[in-house]
């Protein structure tokens, strides 16, 4: 699943080629996503895109009277083609460029979402609950702290909560961990204000590599020029269980924690 380095990485992809121009068109194929793509969206067309920015692993493409939401799903991808390339199976969305380019989505397992908003944008039920940035100032380990006392769910079921911090997707979560040397299952709200210091420091470090590695290529995810992200040779626990930890040899374990495998060093994590 798409996840936010994924996410970031597609919106710097696209961003050159948005921004500035005009929607000549949307074209739906399949109307039926995760929800069914509003019949409002094609009021977008004729109107100039001024921005294309990222609110966790939602793309916002904001044009004069609205802004159009993008959500990849499971296996959504994002590419630009000319417009006379014929669509594909999974090929559901175009938005048709005054460039001559179409920007189009492809979304297999249809849980993907495309979404029009006329209001301000951080007024969406979708985005109006969200938590801070990772990479902004917002995000700090005076907030994890503050915010896990009293919490007795797994730290890495809480650094996933997208109330509390927005992307550390399942990945990045079993990296950032170990990282800081945290076992996953141990309760959120026992875990010292110096330890959630370190926490927070490998989050930002873990999401910044794996957005300068163009994200992580598990099964389905490549980017907006269809490369796939090379994070995945840099991944320390994550998909490794049985092997020997790079750090002191011992095997990798795994456990479900939150119905997702987690992944980590029972030596170098306490």
């Amino acid at each position: 699943m798409p996840e936010l380095p994924e996410v970031e990485t597609t919106c710097r992809g696209i961003r050159p080629h948005l921004l500035g121009q005009t929607i000549s068109a949307v074209e739906v194929r399949q109307p039926k996503l995760r929800w069914p793509i509003p019949a409002e969206l094609s009021t977008a067309t004729g109107q100039t895109i001024h921005a294309v920015t990222r609110r966790g692993k939602y793309l916002l493409i904001k044009t004069d009277t609205g802004t159009i939401l993008i959500h990849l799903g499971m296996s959504g991808s994002l590419r630009l083609v000319d417009n006379h390339q014929q669509p594909e199976k999974h090929d559901h969305i175009d938005i048709a460029l005054s460039s001559g380019k179409l920007l189009r989505l492809h979304d297999p397992r249809r849980f993907g979402a495309v979404l029009w908003w006329t209001e301000k944008i951080e007024t969406h039920p979708l985005l109006s609950k969200l938590g801070p940035e990772p990479l902004e100032t917002a995000f700090d380990d005076d907030h994890l702290w503050r915010q896990s006392r009293g919490r007795k769910q797994a730290v890495k079921a809480f650094i996933m909560n997208g109330h509390i911090v927005v992307g550390v997707g399942n990945i990045y979560a079993s990296e950032s961990l170990f990282r800081a040397g945290i076992l996953p299952q141990r309760q959120a709200g026992r875990i010292s204000r110096q330890r959630y210091q370190r926490l927070s420091q490998t989050i930002r470090e873990v999401l910044a590599e794996a957005i300068a590695q163009g994200g992580t290529t598990l099964q389905d995810f490549s980017n907006s020029d269809g490369q796939p992200g090379y994070f995945a040779q840099e991944l320390l626990v994550y998909g490794r269980e049985g092997q020997d930890c790079v750090a002191c040899s011992a095997k990798i374990k795994i456990k479900v924690i939150g119905q997702r495998a987690s992944f980590y060093c029972s030596k170098c994590q306490t």
